[in-house]
Order: structure tokens, then C-alpha cells, then sequence
């Protein structure tokens, strides 16, 4: 069991991000700014075992350019099973472009650390990779991308400054800084759910992913956005290989309203 739910948060951190993906021409606000924060409470086969926080940053320079970084960080709690784990993600999010420019994952599981930095490149058609684990000598790669490429943090955070409607699908290439696959999210139904921040009404989505091993999932995840002008991820439900994993909404502050540059290249769904 223990070595089963290794990489279970940061998988389940994963998904809280994959709430969808399309890149698509703003409204005429964008959904989130940056101060907004959201707090999940994870739960694994029914028990509660760690927390997944999503911030939008202050804007800051990053290799030039000004972004917004979308810091996600995923904890474990002391629960029989599960080794400690402490995962930071930071997606560096240009939003006069609405694009990713890249990414750096802290990854520390088990007390064993490793880390990841991915930069896209100015063509958006390539990225570069350095892995390196604790004590170990960098790894570097190259890959090769599709066009408008957008890691899982982006494109969610593109799904959500986008209006949604029942029955619409949408999909858009991933890089995840190893493996390129084509995400797809379906609008499946508007409705009133329950949470922990009292009813809600929202889109239920059916996303399909493509990861394998421990994330592999066993059929498409669901997830809730509120149906209001935040499109807030507020429950996710996954069924993967390493077993059942929810992810619920408790606590949210809202960031500040910004509107996007009329220039962002529009890109339709299927």
C-alpha cells in the first residue's frame, strides 16, 4: 500500500488542474487574477489524507517576460499508508498572451526530493527539460510540441475564461514535462451541488486524460465548475489505478478582476 500511494497528492494535485482544456479568447473579464486561492481537502479510498492549495501569484518577471505564477502545493497528512509528501508546482502564466511559458515542479516524497523546470519556447513548438533528483547530476532534454501547447495548470485556467455550455467539447494538447497527449473535456450538464461553501450551481465536465502508471485512470475523471463568472473547480472525482481519489473545495478568497488584452489568439473547441 505504502509504495502504491507514493505520488498519490501530487497525481491528485495533478488533477485538480486537468478540470479541462481549451485556450480560447477571454471574456471581457478574466475568471481569476492574481490573490485568488483556493483550498481542497484530498480524500484517498473515502479517508481523509492531505490538501491541495491553488494560488494565483503577484505578477513577477519570469526569463523576460511578466507573469502570473499559479502556485500549486499538495501536503499529506499522517495517515497509515501514506508516505509524507510536500509536491510545489509553479506555472508561469502569461496572461497578455494567455499562454504557459513554463513550469517548475518541487517534488519531496518520502523525504527524496527532485526537481523539474520546463521552458517553452518563444516558437511554442518546443520545450526544454531539466530533471534533476537530490545529489544527482541535471538531466536535460528536448521535445518537440505541438503548436499552443499549454501544461495542465494553463490549460485550465484558459478553460476557465471561457463561457461554458451544456454539450459543448473542448480539447487542446498538454505537455506534462515528460509525455505530450491531446486532453478533451465535455460539458456534460449544469446543476446544483452541495459543498462546503454552501449550494453551488455548476457545469459537470467529463475530462479525458492520458496518464499512465499510478495515474493511469480506470475511466473519464468528473469535475465541477461553478457556473458563475469565476468557473471555479469546486469538486473533482478520478478513478485511477492507485485507487479512488475526490478532491472538494474549502476554502476560497478571490483574487483580483482583470481584464485581458483583446489581442489573445482565440482557439475554438472540438
Amino acid at each position: 500500500m505504502r509504495k502504491q500511494c507514493k505520488g498519490m497528492f501530487t497525481g491528485l494535485l495533478f488533477s485538480l488542474l486537468m478540470s479541462g482544456a481549451a485556450l480560447a479568447q477571454g471574456e471581457n473579464r478574466a475568471a481569476f487574477g492574481p490573490g485568488e486561492q483556493a483550498r481542497y481537502r484530498v480524500q484517498y479510498l473515502g479517508i481523509t489524507a492531505g490538501s491541495a492549495q491553488v494560488t494565483v501569484g503577484a505578477p513577477m518577471k519570469q526569463w523576460g517576460k511578466e507573469v502570473w505564477p499559479i502556485v500549486s502545493v499538495a501536503k499529506s497528512e499522517s495517515v497509515a499508508g501514506v508516505w509524507p509528501v510536500k509536491d510545489k508546482y509553479v506555472s508561469y502564466w502569461d496572461f497578455n498572451t494567455q499562454r504557459v511559458l513554463g513550469s517548475d515542479m518541487h517534488e519531496d516524497q518520502n523525504h527524496k526530493r527532485r526537481r523539474v523546470r520546463v521552458k517553452m519556447g518563444e516558437d511554442g513548438r518546443s520545450a526544454f527539460v531539466v530533471k534533476q533528483k537530490e545529489g544527482e547530476t541535471p538531466r536535460e532534454y528536448n521535445h518537440e510540441l505541438a503548436e499552443g501547447t499549454l501544461d495542465v495548470a494553463g490549460a485550465t485556467f484558459a478553460l476557465r475564461n471561457r463561457p461554458l455550455d451544456v454539450g459543448q467539447e473542448y480539447a487542446y494538447p498538454v505537455f506534462t514535462g515528460s509525455k505530450n497527449f491531446l486532453m478533451k473535456a465535455k460539458v456534460e450538464a449544469k446543476e446544483t451541488l452541495q459543498t462546503k461553501l454552501g449550494k453551488q450551481e455548476v457545469y459537470r465536465l467529463r475530462v479525458h486524460t492520458e496518464f499512465s502508471g499510478n495515474l493511469a485512470a480506470k475511466r473519464d475523471m468528473t469535475a465541477w465548475l461553478t457556473a458563475d463568472a469565476r468557473r471555479l473547480p469546486v469538486r473533482i472525482e478520478a478513478e485511477l489505478a492507485l485507487g479512488s481519489l475526490v478532491a472538494e473545495l474549502t476554502e476560497y478568497e478571490q483574487g483580483k478582476v482583470v481584464a485581458p488584452l483583446p489581442a489573445a489568439t482565440a482557439r475554438n473547441g472540438i
